[in-house]
């Protein structure tokens, strides 16, 4: 049957050493799965797997069996993102046609805004995040959205896209 350990973590020569009692008395030749769970924080500099040393004995035994296990490091991390457009709702007249050759920005349309915020929920932290936005510019061969200019904020950086400002306005 499934039993839930009795483990208790302390420090040992400066190590962290979470010692656990699977059982007492155990009869001869049982054989026992354990499955556990850790948590560690500050990873993010620790490469791609870290050593975790185990050591089963027995108070019965005279010498302890000892073994090393590398576990890969996963990292998790919950990111959200949030939008609005400025203003939140715009109505285009129907019989609204461009001034053509103008560099007026009034003259290509109502101005709308898009602004998107991208949060780390963590628990850990992330690097080198790359976020994909598709955003549709033509519908049926004519300018739905005039893409103007993309910027940042934060130290971010962003790849320009090849239709932006195409008829430098």
């Amino acid at each position: 049957g499934q039993e839930k350990l009795s483990c208790n973590p302390k420090k040992e020569n400066g190590s962290h050493v979470v010692l656990c009692e699977l059982g007492n008395p155990m009869k001869a030749g049982a054989q026992i799965t354990v499955d556990m769970e850790l948590s560690v924080s500050g990873l993010e500099d620790m490469g791609d797997a870290i050593t975790f040393q185990l050591q089963l004995w027995s108070k019965n035994s005279p010498s302890p069996a000892n073994s090393s296990v590398t576990v890969p490091v996963e990292v998790q991390a919950v990111m959200e993102l949030r939008g609005n457009s400025l203003p939140a709702t715009t109505v285009l007249p129907t019989s609204w046609h461009k001034v053509e050759g103008s560099r007026r920005l009034e003259d290509h349309g109502i101005k709308v805004e898009h602004v998107y915020q991208l949060h780390n929920k963590g628990p850990s932290t992330v690097s080198e995040v790359i976020l994909h936005l598709a955003i549709p510019s033509h519908l049926g061969g004519r300018f739905l959205l005039y893409l103007l200019e993309l910027g940042t904020e934060g130290g971010m950086t962003c790849t320009n896209l090849p239709g932006l400002n195409v008829e430098q306005v």
